[in-house]
């Protein structure tokens, strides 16, 4: 038989093989699209499995710290003097659902309310947080006349046109403060003083100087002549009294002029720490003030005056 032989074959054949080619490249396009398809929804599926792990493992942790809140509230509670939890900063702990918890508790008469201070006990304060004196009178001076009624400019104080002149678009409340945070707009005052100053202050305990026995370093450090040994030396020995002793013992724990330390019966207002870590090492903080006493709406015996919860690892 003889064989045909077309002028049209070998263009055939090169058409195929270049429809081969074609082929071949458009089924790699395809697995890679696929590839980089199925990588993106095995990476979006673990972001996700990681997020609800932070997310339950952060609810967990929170949850600890709220149960931390209210084993405080139970403990200061307590009508037995020896049962009572101390409020001095010293810290409790234990165990909830796996959870360790950590607690300490200040007795908000131990801190200098920034609605009651005198201007010597402002300036103390900022002195012991390691402003200059000169600083520290201005402070001072500007809180009082952020606070008072008056547009009347106090000694070292500030008022309108003190604000004005440095471009601030606020002036004094001439009112008291209503949050702690409000401080930082206090003429002369920054975020990082601030951060210094916060654990010492309130606006809850109505008193113009602290009570050494339950006060933080913070504001011991605003007592005249005290040094940062000193006031670490007082809150440790403070902290290693047995509850119910320190009213007895108060008269060998002495100030930084000799006298003896004055342990009054406290208040009923507490800013408490709850720090709840998991077994993986997440951890909660709730940072909360409280007044003890009565029935709010939702059945607990305290009110909350400040709260304040993170993450923080």
């Amino acid at each position: 038989m003889t064989a045909i032989h077309s002028p049209l074959l070998p263009h055939l054949h090169r058409a195929a093989a270049r429809q081969d080619g074609v082929a071949f490249v458009l089924v790699m396009w395809v697995i890679a699209m696929m590839s980089v398809l199925l990588g993106s929804f095995a990476l979006v599926a673990r972001t996700e499995g990681l997020q609800s792990r932070h997310l339950f493992d952060t609810t967990t942790a929170r949850y600890a710290a709220e149960a931390g809140l209210n084993l405080a509230v139970y403990g200061l509670s307590k009508s037995d003097p020896l049962q009572k939890w101390v409020a001095d900063g010293r810290p409790y702990t234990f165990m909830f659902d796996g959870a360790e918890v950590e607690i300490s508790i200040t007795d908000d008469a131990g801190k200098i309310d920034i609605n009651a201070a005198d201007a010597a006990s402002l300036r103390n304060l900022f002195v012991g947080a390691g402003v200059e004196e000169q600083k520290a009178d201005e402070l001072a001076g500007a809180i009082q006349d952020w606070r008072d009624p008056d547009d009347l400019t106090s000694l070292n104080g500030a008022e309108r046109a003190d604000y004005r002149a440095v471009g601030l678009p606020y002036s004094p409340r001439n009112a008291p403060f209503e949050t702690l945070s409000e401080i930082q707009q206090v003429f002369g005052m920054d975020y990082d003083l601030y951060t210094r100053i916060e654990p010492a202050i309130t606006m809850f305990s109505g008193r113009s100087n602290p009570s050494a026995a339950y006060a933080p370093m913070e504001a011991l450090m605003a007592i005249p002549g005290m040094t940062p040994e000193q006031a670490q030396d007082l809150i440790n020995q403070r902290q290693q009294l047995p509850p119910g002793m320190l009213g007895q013992a108060a008269g060998n724990l002495l100030m930084p002029d000799g006298s003896p330390l004055m342990a009054d019966g406290g208040g009923l207002t507490y800013s408490i720490k709850s720090r709840a870590t998991l077994p993986n090492g997440a951890s909660t903080i709730l940072d909360a003030t409280i007044r003890l006493g009565g029935m709010n709406s939702a059945g607990r015996p305290y009110v909350v005056l400040r709260w304040r919860d993170g993450e923080t690892a």
